[in-house]
């Protein structure tokens, strides 16, 4: 039997030196302030269905999609691990002025056109600010998706702060909550202690509901791996809120002209508000919301027989 066509390692339309040990790609995007590099990877091959994998952060990285290998392959789609420019294996330049919405944004279609992604495949999923990122993508650039995968985030920055506000921080234990607060307000977000109180009073009831010392080693190592210089500057010095450049982004109103299938995931113990994602199901056209009960913003950790089915058959029914 011939083997389907694979041009992914084509080299008439690719520098052999893009090309990297372990299946990876390295795809060149072109910004204001010169040319880069972003890693990719690609797992398996449908030319029918190929998901685009935006990770969270900003400044994260691929690593918390690692889950995806034991579930994905067996049915068959096709998805891109990829690291945005100034993450872990991507090219890592040192300017500010590229950590901008819209620059992202244009990464993404350049990543897209780059790995032949259209129309007819091409499927969105991002997690956390990779689902900020997917929303923002969808507003611009929807004609290009067959699919959307908005996972674990909310369609307004402010509305993710009423809710850490109003709900999650009154539910901590309040010195440690004021404790926290107290580091903010003087700078000190890199003592120790700062970290030791995010972890113990909010990351291990709503990023990652495992405890600590059972985390899987991709949360841990993909954790610390975080560009720093990406992450506080955009998102703010935690997860408890959002007090970066990004604090007034809202696409509430927009959601009723994102028109391609797109399916919502929250979880019962996010860090973002389930019930307003379950809302931006109902206002999307071809909205579809799934909720991983006993999961939290990490849900393809610590709740995966509720993300991956509803996913997958989110993902067959495209």
């Amino acid at each position: 039997m011939t083997p389907p066509a694979d041009d992914y390692f084509d080299t008439t339309s690719w520098n052999p030196r893009d090309i990297v040990a372990g299946g990876n790609r390295m795809v060149p995007i072109t910004t204001p302030s010169g040319d880069f590099r972003v890693w990719t990877k690609r797992v398996g091959t449908n030319p029918d269905l190929k998901v685009l994998l935006l990770h969270g952060g900003p400044g994260a990285t691929d690593e918390l999609y690692e889950p995806f290998d034991l579930w994905l392959p067996r049915e068959g789609i096709e998805y891109h691990y990829y690291d945005q420019l100034g993450s872990f294996r991507s090219d890592q330049p040192d300017d500010p002025s590229l950590w901008d919405l819209p620059r992202f944004v244009d990464e993404v279609d350049q990543v897209r056109q780059a790995l032949g992604m259209d129309a007819s495949n091409f499927v969105l999923l991002g997690q956390s600010w990779g689902g900020l990122l997917a929303t923002e993508y969808a507003v611009h650039h929807q004609e290009h998706l067959k699919g959307l995968v908005i996972s674990n985030m909310m369609s307004s920055a402010p509305a993710y702060n009423t809710y850490a506000r109003d709900v999650l921080m009154p539910a901590m234990d309040q010195d440690a909550l004021h404790e926290i607060q107290r580091l903010e307000e003087a700078g000190d977000t890199h003592d120790p202690r700062y970290e030791q109180l995010l972890m113990e009073h909010h990351y291990v009831h709503h990023v990652c509901r495992i405890p600590f010392d059972e985390w899987p080693e991709p949360v841990v190592r993909g954790l610390g791996h975080i560009n720093e210089a990406i992450y506080v500057p955009m998102q703010g010095p935690s997860e408890l809120g959002l007090k970066g450049t990004l604090e007034d982004w809202d696409r509430s109103g927009d959601l009723q002209g994102i028109t391609v299938p797109t399916l919502v995931i929250g979880a019962t113990h996010d860090t973002m508000d389930p019930e307003h994602m379950r809302w931006m199901s109902q206002r999307l056209p071809n909205g579809r919301f799934l909720l991983c009960p006993d999961g939290s913003h990490l849900s393809q950790f610590d709740d995966p027989t509720h993300y991956f089915p509803g996913l997958i058959d989110f993902l067959h029914g495209l």
